[in-house]
This record gives structure tokens, C-alpha cells and sequence, in this order.
């Protein structure tokens, strides 16, 4: 199990508290300079960094191909399944304490299912909860899908008013790339992540919500303010484009700006900053390279290079591909060390990422927790400060020390 614990820092730190004292002493016994001043209390020394290594302790291991997980306020955890139920489990993770059966069906196939999940900013006075899915199409749209999000109040583990605010255009076939991931910004806007469904191209075609982020109000209407695309028929929901497959998604703590982790076709994973009205560059760019082709910088698609016609991820994983899931940034106090670190888990390289950033910049990154063997889609911070993971083989798991 990794840690990040830092020896030579413990030692400077106790070094430092032992330097501290002995001046201390020192003006004990010079008496002040025959001052009748009372003598200086010797200083507090400083809190030495942590020694324990986090581990992970499974909390729950019998849920079926969780994706999203929300914090109640009380503690609880809402939990969404892939097949299409929402679970509501008690505040240490053991237990399911209900279970919403009546949500809309999904399409639940290929990475198409039940998805993320995220509670109202105002939540305590207006009980709202918004999930996204792969709503199955009908009549023309039969045996088509796309990705859509739906809000309802959760009264008494119910939920009542059940509406569908948005959906993906055109529902298209496939079963794969719906995204998708909710993060709401400090002014109460919703911001969508929306696949491409394994088209490629739509993601550059601002008339389709395919390969986009956007930015929605809490009732499915279009912020006034959204970027303005310049392109006839651009669709106003848009805030980035030329996006793959972006399943993370988080607000960062200290800038108010939104961050996304994004597959990668073959290599080409990526984290970003998503700024209003930009071009990621799918599928015309990308650090990865197309299914087949040897492994190697070569084959990276259109050169790889996004700047200057499109925007260069933070940070991204080559050759091949890790699958990220999920996002956060971390601001609890059990993990000094990684405060304003970001975390996301990896389904192929089945892990639990570390990003150390500054001033936007990627530092220092690491692999965590590898040994677990588990394809890790959701990672969360709880209100006790802990990390929370949840993996595709029905597991709960609280990073801890």
C-alpha cells in the first residue's frame, strides 16, 4: 500500500521543535537580562507529519456495479446502480437503508445504465437530487439511446416529482461513451458530461450535445450566459466541446473552475480544466492512438500536440490507457499531505490516482492502492474527511488511517 509519508520531514520537524526549546531554555537561564518579567513559556512544537500509511477498508461489498455516490446530510450515502436502482446505505456504509425503485428506465447495456449522482446546492430547504442515465429511445427512436438527467425530491427515502431536464440530441445507437458526470458550480448551474457515443465526429458538431460539456439551470433551462459559439445552430447548452468519453468531473476548491477526466482512445487519457467556449480537440487530437496501432509516440492522432488550435490537457497517460473514473479534489484534514491533491480512480489500470498540482500545474503524480486489483469508478471525499471509493465488483471502500 503506498504512502506518502515523508521521513526526513519528521525528522526536520522534530529537529526544529528540539532547536526551539533549547533557546527557550537558554532564556531561562540568562534570566531575562534581569528583567522581572515572567519568563517565556517554552513554544508548542509544531505537529509532526502523519507516520500511519492510509489503508483501505471495505465497507460494503455486496452492491451491484455502483457508479455515483452523494453524501446526505445526515451522514447517509445515496449510491446509484448501474441496472437502474438507487440505494440509500447507512452513514458507515454497511447497510441499505431503502432502496428508490421508481426512477425512469434505463438502457442498461454496455456501459449504458444508471450514472451519476448529486444533491441540490440548496438540498436542506429544497430536497432535489439530480442522476443521469441512458434513456432508451422510443417509437422513431427505438433501439436507439442517449445520455439524460432527471431530478425528483427526496421526501422520506421517496422520491416524488420525477422529471427528465435534459437529453442528449440525436439519441443515436451503441452502447458505449455516455459520460457522465454532474458537478455544480458556486452560482447554482449544473454542469453535464456528455460522451460521444463512439462517433468521433459529433464531438466537433456544435448542433449535437454528443462529446460535450454543458451547463444547464437546475431546471433544465439554459443559462443566459453560456458562451457564445459563433456558429449557426450551435446549441446553447454548450460550455466545451470535442470531448470523448469524460467521466469526472469536479469543481476546484480554491478557483471556482471546473476539471474533467476523459478517456483516451488507445493512451490520450486525460485531465483538464474546462474553460467556457473551448475545443478539446476530439477526435482530431489526442496523446493516444487509434485501436491497433502499434504502441509508441508515432501513431498519436493528428500529432498529438493540441496547442495552439486546441486545448492542452493538464496532465495525460501514455502508451496505453488507465480508463480514469471520477474526480475530486481533496480538502479534509485526515490527509494533510494530500490537500489540494486530485483523486480519480482507473477501471483498466485499476487504481486510485494522485495528481499533486500548483498554480494549475501538474507536479507529481501517483499510483495508489493498485493492489486492491479493483476497477475503481467513483471516488469521493466524506464529510469525516475520509476517502470513499466505489468499485465495478460491488465494493465500498473507505481510505482511512
Amino acid at each position: 500500500m503506498n504512502t506518502l509519508i515523508d521521513s526526513s520531514a519528521v525528522s526536520s520537524a522534530r529537529r526544529g521543535y528540539v532547536a526551539a526549546f533549547a533557546v527557550s531554555i537558554l532564556l531561562l537561564a540568562c534570566g531575562g537580562g534581569g528583567s522581572d518579567a515572567p519568563a517565556p513559556t517554552p513554544p508548542t512544537p509544531p505537529e509532526p507529519p502523519p507516520t500511519t500509511a492510509p489503508r483501505a477498508v471495505v465497507s460494503n461489498d455486496a452492491l451491484s456495479a455502483p457508479w455515483g455516490l452523494a453524501f446526505l446530510p445526515d451522514g447517509r450515502m445515496l449510491v446509484t446502480q448501474k441496472a437502474g436502482s438507487m440505494v440509500i446505505l447507512s452513514a458507515d456504509g454497511a447497510t441499505v437503508r431503502a432502496t428508490l425503485n421508481n426512477l425512469p428506465a434505463v438502457a442498461n447495456a454496455g456501459q449504458g445504465g444508471l450514472l451519476d449522482v448529486a444533491l441540490d446546492p440548496d438540498f436542506a430547504s429544497t430536497p432535489w437530487i439530480y442522476w443521469t442515465y441512458s434513456e432508451p429511445g422510443s417509437g422513431t427512436e427505438a433501439g436507439l439511446a442517449g445520455t439524460a438527467v432527471a431530478r425528483g425530491r427526496l421526501v422520506n427515502d421517496v422520491l416524488q416529482d420525477i422529471t427528465v431536464i435534459y437529453r442528449q440530441l440525436p439519441k443515436v445507437s451503441g452502447s458505449g461513451h455516455f459520460g457522465s458526470r454532474l458537478a455544480f458550480r458556486s452560482d447554482k448551474t449544473l454542469f453535464v458530461t456528455l460522451g460521444e457515443r463512439q462517433k468521433g465526429s459529433p464531438a466537433q458538431d456544435l448542433t449535437t450535445s454528443l462529446g460535450k460539456v454543458i451547463r444547464i439551470n437546475r431546471d433544465g433551462s439554459i443559462p443566459g450566459n453560456n458562451p457564445n459559439l459563433g456558429v449557426a445552430g450551435a446549441r446553447p447548452e454548450i460550455w466545451s466541446y470535442g470531448h470523448r468519453n469524460p467521466q469526472g468531473a469536479a469543481i476546484h476548491p480554491d478557483t471556482g473552475e471546473l476539471w474533467e477526466t476523459e478517456h483516451g482512445p488507445q493512451g490520450g487519457d486525460e485531465l483538464n480544466i474546462i474553460r467556457a467556449g473551448n475545443n478539446y480537440g476530439w477526435p482530431i487530437r489526442s496523446y493516444g492512438c487509434n485501436y491497433g496501432d502499434p504502441v509508441g509516440d508515432t501513431c498519436r492522432i493528428g500529432g498529438g500536440t493540441h496547442a495552439p488550435d486546441y486545448t492542452e490537457p493538464v496532465s495525460y497517460w501514455v502508451p496505453t490507457s488507465i480508463a480514469p473514473a471520477g474526480l475530486m479534489f481533496y480538502t479534509g484534514n485526515r490527509f494533510p499531505e494530500w490537500r489540494g491533491n486530485a483523486f480519480f480512480g482507473a477501471l483498466a489500470g485499476t487504481a486510485l490516482w494522485r495528481v499533486a498540482l500548483t498554480g494549475g500545474q501538474e507536479t507529481s503524480r501517483e499510483k495508489l492502492f493498485e493492489t486492491l486489483g479493483q476497477r475503481i469508478r467513483c471516488v469521493k471525499q466524506g464529510p469525516d474527511g475520509w476517502l470513499y471509493l466505489l468499485t465495478d465488483g460491488g465494493q465500498l471502500i473507505r481510505i482511512e488511517r
